[in-house]
């Protein structure tokens, strides 16, 4: 029987949050012993899950945006813990949450206590790891260019008016790219290389993805001459839309060439090379997700 013990790693910003606090004194009452850390800096929630595998918590779980989720996960994976992982979205875009059916509200989020444990893959470039995907070219940019009192206001919409004002700026990059029976190159517009679906507040980049068939979902959309019409069919969502402007594959592993160097948004996190290797970590998290999550694979 599971042991009903876990430990919150809850993002500083979060502290004073009565839902939250609300959800947790309710899993107490229904018998979990559930204690909380905060993080304040980079690397507390690195050195918190060390502190509390250490002390042999049997559960974990993640309180923020999606980069505290992949802080979280990285470091459980990195561990190679038996230790399981819930996750309770707290961020504006909340990406992976969303693809994968992850209750929102923080009450329902902590119920997953409760269900079994999925093993789950995570993606890897060049030794990091990361939960939801990696984004590069325009995608990224508006991601790391949309303001804290943007999303605050106004959610996940934020990132979509963000990039409907930043036409003038876009510029495509040009890369190789190979993996298993496939091989691409030219400029492009966009880059996702999903474990999750979709990136940047709602943009549904990989719509095929699951976390639990050793395979990364690519996804790159050339440039065109019709710029703002392309980008505007990327921006505006849908699976038609996607599918229509851009290249697919599905991959254990890609590697890409970027001679003049590549600009990457990892979960939320700036990161960057000319040469990079991706590849799909197999099994490398126990994640408790809902039963029908559309992101398991049968």
């Amino acid at each position: 029987m599971q042991e009903r013990k876990a430990l919150l790693i809850l993002h500083g910003k979060q502290a004073l949050n009565e839902e939250v606090r609300a959800a947790v004194n309710s899993q107490r009452d229904k018998g979990w012993e559930l204690a909380v850390r905060l993080t304040w800096e980079a690397g507390d929630a690195q050195r918190l899950v060390a502190e509390a595998l250490q002390a042999g918590y049997p559960t974990l779980i993640a309180g923020g945006g999606d980069g505290t989720l992949r802080d979280v996960a990285e470091a459980m994976a990195k561990a190679e813990t038996d230790a399981s992982l819930v996750l309770l979205p707290l961020g504006t875009a909340n990406d992976f949450a969303h693809a994968a059916g992850i209750p929102l509200t923080p009450a329902e989020a902590l119920a997953l206590l409760d269900t079994p444990a999925q093993p789950i893959d995570l993606g890897e470039v060049d030794g990091e790891l990361f939960l939801n995907m990696a984004t590069g070219g325009f995608g990224s940019n508006i991601t790391a260019n949309t303001s804290e009192d943007l999303k605050r206001f106004l959610g996940g919409a934020a990132y979509m008016l963000t990039g409907l004002t930043r036409f003038a700026e876009v510029r495509s990059a040009f890369g190789r790219f190979k993996g298993p029976d496939f091989a691409w190159e030219g400029d492009f517009l966009a880059l996702g290389i999903g474990n999750g679906r979709q990136a940047g507040g709602g943009h549904v980049l990989c719509p095929h993805a699951r976390v639990n068939d050793g395979l990364l979902d690519v996804c790159i959309v050339p440039a065109a001459s019709d710029v703002v019409g392309t980008l505007g069919t990327l921006l505006s969502g849908g699976l038609k839309g996607i599918e229509g402007v851009s290249i697919s594959a599905r991959v254990p592993w890609l590697e890409i060439d970027a001679p003049e160097g590549l600009d990457l948004n990892l979960d939320g996190e700036p990161r960057g090379g000319h040469r990079l290797r991706f590849a799909a970590r197999p099994q490398a998290l126990r994640l408790h997700l809902p039963e029908r999550s559309p992101l398991l694979h049968d």
